[in-house]
């Protein structure tokens, strides 16, 4: 129908003619109550609001010489994390004399990317930064 024909039925009922897709040819509208409808859009905004998850990244430090427990400790962390969907930022920082074997901090990443392969995906592989080696690992 016309746009004055819809707008007259509008009219009668004492309802609103609301325009819901513009794009369409012809463009499609309905008869309805104007604020009922905005209300329930908003409505529909806050709920897909509340349901989406915000990726935080979590930040592991570790060093060249971590000790069994603690490296254990450390990875019960990065599970718990990851697990919640969260990535997960691992940070090896050198000190003094340490930067001479950085072969011992690439080794402890590495141990710690093979034991998350089956939760995880690195996203950044490890690469040096000034006295510290990063590495970023998200969940799959």
């Amino acid at each position: 129908m016309t746009a004055r024909e819809a707008l007259i039925r509008a009219y009668d009922v004492g309802l609103d003619l609301v325009e819901i897709s513009p794009n369409a040819v012809p463009p499609v509208c309905k008869i309805l109550d104007y604020g009922k409808y905005k209300y329930e859009q908003q409505k529909k905004a806050n709920e897909a609001r509340k349901k989406q998850k915000v990726v935080e990244i979590k930040e592991i430090k570790v060093r060249p010489n971590i000790d069994d427990h603690d490296y254990d400790v450390k990875m019960r962390q990065m599970k718990t994390f990851i697990s919640e969907g969260d990535k997960v930022k691992v940070t090896l920082r050198f000190r003094g004399r340490e930067m001479a074997h950085q072969d011992l901090g690439a080794k402890v990443l590495e141990r710690i990317r093979n034991e998350l392969t089956e939760t995880t995906k690195v996203e950044q592989f490890p690469r040096m930064e000034n006295r510290q080696m990063i590495m970023v690992l998200a969940p799959k």
